[in-house]
């Protein structure tokens, strides 16, 4: 079995092509120094050469909340090129199986908690990241509407909050997690007394370690077919407070956290209902404090230690 994954450089992508490689499949990766997937004419020839019997989904512009309230056209037009020179190319390759990464983001901002796949559309988005929400929701859709027309066993996987080596820890770009991971062990590195962050640390999330994350879409290639998108989670979340307290301890820093109000919290809380994954018989195994201590001494070691 021939397996393409798009976006296998990059946070998801990277766990789930190691993965594939440490199971001995025959796995290709793909990113933009490959082929270009805004690229159409590109994406055709290379899907409809190669043939591949799945196609992986995880290439995407993400970004945390300063980047998509910043760019939401790169959020809405990129994304939605993307996934559907990749669907359109897939089809007419006749790939069998196709696996659409989404996110958490999809569901309406003030959703019922934990959040069922069934809520989704059933109320307004978060403004901030609407523009990269509507993408992956239309990628849904895709995957949905090529299910009915053509009888595609494609499939959409939603994973919450997904964290680890390889992620982006730009401070002004990345996702909580790695932003905060990079202002902790950068205040240490220099001796600085106080860490300022954005919100009031109270809004709640759930974070998935990428190596559980890449054995569930593994897990799901062979154990579902539905065209109702699954959730994918950790079965728990914490304030952002608690978060940054814990990072502040595995780095080391032993200043004062200020919280800056006058910034954006997002979504108030986001918990995802991962029962139906659960009862297919799958569950996470990295524990927040021990992927968080990883991702840390990854940093150290490929990202802090080349700005020293």
């Amino acid at each position: 079995m021939s397996i393409v994954v798009a976006g296998y450089t990059g946070l998801v992508g990277s766990a789930i092509f190691q993965q594939l490689k440490n199971n001995g499949e025959d796995v290709i990766g793909v990113n933009s120094k490959v082929v270009d997937l805004l690229d159409r004419r590109a994406t055709f020839d290379f899907i409809c050469q190669l043939k591949p019997d799945v196609v992986i989904d995880a290439a995407a512009i993400v970004g945390g909340i300063g980047a998509n309230n910043q760019s939401p056209v790169e959020f809405l037009s990129k994304n939605l090129q993307i996934q559907t020179n990749l669907m359109d190319s897939s089809h007419k390759a006749g790939v069998e199986r196709f696996i659409f990464l989404g996110s958490s983001c999809i569901y309406p901002r003030d959703c019922k908690q934990p959040i069922k796949e069934e809520y989704l559309l059933t109320g307004p988005l978060e403004r901030t990241n609407s523009a990269y929400a509507v993408a992956k929701i239309a990628g849904i859709e895709s995957i949905k509407a090529y299910r009915k027309q053509f009888n595609r066993r494609w499939i959409s996987v939603m994973p919450t909050n997904v964290y680890g080596p390889r992620d982006n820890f730009n401070i002004d770009t990345g996702h909580v997690l790695p932003a905060l991971i990079n202002k902790f062990v950068t205040a240490t590195e220099r001796g600085s007394s106080q860490v300022n962050l954005w919100g009031s640390g109270r809004a709640k999330r759930e974070f998935l370690h990428s190596s559980d994350l890449a054995e569930a879409t593994l897990f799901l290639l062979e154990n579902y077919d539905s065209d109702l998108h699954i959730n994918v989670g950790a079965g728990s979340d914490q304030e952002i407070r608690e978060l940054a307290n814990l990072i502040a301890s595995k780095t080391g820093f032993k200043g004062d956290i200020n919280w800056d109000t006058t910034k954006p919290d997002g979504t108030p809380r986001k918990l995802l209902d991962v029962s139906r994954i659960t009862e297919l018989g799958w569950e996470p195994k990295v524990k927040l404090e021990e992927g968080v201590t990883e991702t840390i001494k990854w940093f150290k070691n490929n990202v802090s230690r080349l700005r020293s």
